[in-house]
């Protein structure tokens, strides 16, 4: 999103019950000197990002970011991959775990922690008071899949689990020592399956807080609940839950599963009730813009803030009930919100309402009534099928059955079109648009397109 919208939606955050904002950048940081080239053509300035924060600051939400400063475990579909951004570069490329894969750092290069230290430099410079900084740690697909890995791992007592710990050891370490008064958060899943023995003796627990992510609608309450006890014992004082309530349930998905978020955080709810008294540092409710770096764009933020103000509400209230729904209703300025069946077109008055009122046009009518009239129309059927366009002929009597409903329907989709144009420019840049509208308009358009153009050659 661009910097203007953003502190828009701030305010409609704290009335909801948010209390902070957690900030994955990525390549949208305004990186400088050598790792200048990090920055993407969009990338806020600093004037911009301190611009940002202050508003947020002043909103009463505590800012956490997110640079991925444990990068070299790298990330699946399942979560985001936090150092493809800059590994893809050649400028990098030598610091990767495998040469081919733009995903996991080397972690037994020097230049490797330099390069980590170096934006975690950058980020804490541009902040202010932080108390947490997110360092990834996601995943680590490839692991010990490099030479050098390879060799260090034939050492005798070696083991993926002391490569995995030392690396994580090495960056909280630096944090700790240049910023004494910020704690490192990490992502959990590569320290669930790791004995107890080794978890303790690593010297991790004392230096980062786990962040314990599921983003399932039928997370295992019980599981969680042990997985908080095998912490604790290993030496960990707190831990962080993380649920979604945007991304997570589909690459291309458009429109959020809003029960689906729901409920997630009423699992979320059960585990925090079940854990013991002062574990829980916070809940954070992640919104996936993409599964990675490469990845297409899910569902856009204006479109998912109704699926956001269900389930902070849902968690402040500790539970979800008509009053909750009644509450998020009217906070949007929506007159009816389903959960479970999301077909409202009614437009809110929360920031970028105008946009999920067109998104969702798009998402349900869009393809299916090009393809009714293309596709279950007997006059284009029979008439005009692709043998005939192929070969430019068809009977005038049969033509005027469907090119009046041909041009009528693209004239009333590129209107729609026109103005969700207009819309997301109010609160994305010019790439962002113009790639969702070719992943998700410009198909079924061109198809209509196409099919008025062979007629007129015909």
């Amino acid at each position: 999103p661009s910097v203007p919208s953003l502190p828009q939606v701030l305010p409609l955050l704290g009335a909801l019950g948010a209390t902070g904002l957690l900030l994955e950048y990525e390549d949208t940081f305004p990186y400088t000197g050598p790792l200048e080239l990090l920055q993407a053509p969009h990338a806020y300035s600093p004037a911009e990002l301190r611009a940002l924060l202050s508003r947020a600051r002043a909103q009463g939400l505590d800012v956490v970011p997110l640079d991925a400063a444990v990068p070299w475990c790298g990330g699946c579909p399942r979560a985001p991959f936090p150092l493809q951004f800059v590994l893809k570069h050649r400028e990098f490329a030598h610091l990767r775990e495998v040469k081919a894969l733009p995903n996991a750092l080397n972690p037994h290069k020097e230049e490797s922690l330099a390069l980590v230290k170096a934006m975690i430099d950058q980020v804490m410079a541009l902040h202010e008071d932080l108390q947490w900084f997110h360092i990834g740690c996601d995943e680590v697909y490839y692991l010990g899949e490099g030479e050098e890995s390879k060799q260090w791992l034939q050492q005798q007592g070696n083991t993926p689990e002391k490569l995995c710990l030392s690396h994580i050891k090495a960056v909280a370490t630096c944090l700790a020592s240049s910023y004494p008064m910020v704690t490192p958060i990490v992502w959990d899943d590569m320290l669930r399956g790791m004995s107890e023995e080794a978890l303790a003796e690593s010297g991790v627990p004392q230096l980062v807080q786990p962040m314990i992510w599921d983003y399932e609608a039928d997370i295992s309450v019980e599981g969680k609940v042990q997985l908080i006890e095998k912490y604790r014992r290993c030496g960990f004082s707190k831990v962080w839950f993380a649920s979604a309530f945007k991304g997570a349930t589909g690459a291309n998905q458009s429109l959020p599963p809003i029960g689906h978020h729901v409920r997630n955080q009423l699992q979320w709810l059960q585990v925090a009730s079940r854990s013991p008294a002062g574990v829980l540092e916070g809940i954070a409710l992640t919104g996936w813009q993409r599964y990675d770096h490469f990845s297409v764009l899910c569902e856009l933020l204006p479109v998912a803030i109704p699926s956001l103000a269900m389930c902070l509400q849902a968690l402040k209230n500790g539970g979800y009930s008509e009053k909750v729904k009644e509450n998020v209703e009217k906070l949007l300025g929506m007159s009816d919100l389903e959960i479970d069946t999301f077909t409202s077109t009614s437009l809110g008055t929360f920031p970028g309402s105008s946009i999920l009122t067109l998104v969702t046009q798009v998402s349900f009518y869009l393809k299916s009534s090009v393809d009714e009239l293309l596709e279950k129309n007997r006059y284009v059927t029979g008439w005009f099928s692709p043998y005939h366009r192929k070969r430019r002929i068809i009977h005038p009597i049969m033509m005027h059955h469907f090119q009046p409903d041909a041009v009528s329907l693209l004239s009333q989709w590129n209107a729609v079109v026109q103005d969700l144009q207009a819309a997301m420019e109010q609160v994305f840049h010019r790439c962002a648009i113009e790639e969702w509208m070719e992943e998700n308009v410009h198909p079924s358009l061109q198809k209509l397109q196409k099919v008025l153009d062979d007629l007129d050659e015909a």
